[in-house]
């Protein structure tokens, strides 16, 4: 499944400090420990729901081959750090902090994320 979302029509998102908060989909849209990717604003994000008030987003862009693929990574931990694998090098990223555990040089963008009314919203610069 891949969200797209048309900020135009459907944009629910709260300014705030320079910050844009965008509505994606429900948290049961999307399946434990499974990588979705939603369209935002021209930006490709990987979604991972880890349990019903744990949810991630990153960018879908690995940093190390340029490809997007990240929503199809294996999600697993680090310690209590919760972590995807790139699908093509096996990479390991923390998914709080985009921090590479193998190469210092190369970070994962991350997005902050919350729930509301049981559905996830990503933050995004304004």
């Amino acid at each position: 499944m891949t969200i797209t979302m048309d900020t135009t029509a459907t944009d629910t998102a709260r300014r705030m400090s320079g910050t844009e908060w965008q509505s994606v989909c429900a948290v049961d849209d999307l399946e434990p420990s499974w990588g979705e990717v939603a369209l935002l604003r021209a930006q490709q994000v990987a979604l991972f729901l880890l349990s019903k008030d744990e949810v991630y987003a990153v960018s879908h862009r690995d940093p190390h081959t340029q490809a997007h693929v990240m929503a199809r990574g294996i999600v697993g931990s680090r310690g209590e750090r919760a972590t995807v694998a790139s699908p093509l090098h096996k990479e390991v990223y923390d998914l709080a902090t985009g921090e590479c555990f193998s190469n210092p040089d190369l970070v994962l963008q991350t997005y902050r994320t919350r729930i509301v009314g049981g559905m996830i919203e990503v933050e995004l610069s304004a």
